[in-house]
């Protein structure tokens, strides 16, 4: 059995890719802080079933993201982008100019993705450990 196959370590391999790309709208979010008309974005998380896949269709024991584009007309486009949902429910207040994106909430989002990711890294790194603990390579 490859390690991939594990189905713990594809759920936290999964995880740390969502925290990769919730890093990367919310960096976003900060840089069109005063770009007229904006509205922020956030990344829904994704639930899990007991056989370690995803419901947003990740694969368990391929350990790969299923690829999506967003639509033709978004400059930040590309193809190579995970199908993570976008919170679209998330509330805001818009100021004069139209953006609605609030700096302070924006950088206590990015803080706590940096811990939650930090957190799952390390499980990542302790699981690689023991399973080499467990066949005597450690």
């Amino acid at each position: 059995m490859a390690i991939n196959d594990l189905p713990a370590l594809s759920v936290l391999r999964t995880k740390m890719q969502w925290h990769q790309e919730r890093q990367r709208v919310l960096s976003e979010n900060v840089s069109n802080s005063d770009t007229p008309n904006f509205k922020p974005r956030d990344l829904v998380e994704p639930k899990f079933d007991s056989t370690g896949a995803s419901a947003s269709g990740a694969a368990g024991a391929a350990g790969s993201l299923a690829m999506a584009r967003t639509t033709q007309g978004d400059a930040f486009a590309s193809a190579a982008e995970p199908a993570f949902d976008q919170n679209r429910r998330a509330g805001f207040q818009t100021r004069p100019a139209g953006n609605a994106v609030s700096l302070e909430d924006e950088m206590l989002k990015v803080s706590a993705n940096q811990m939650d990711y930090a957190a799952v890294t390390s499980l990542y790194s302790k699981s690689l450990h023991l399973l080499k603990v467990a066949i005597g390579k450690a």
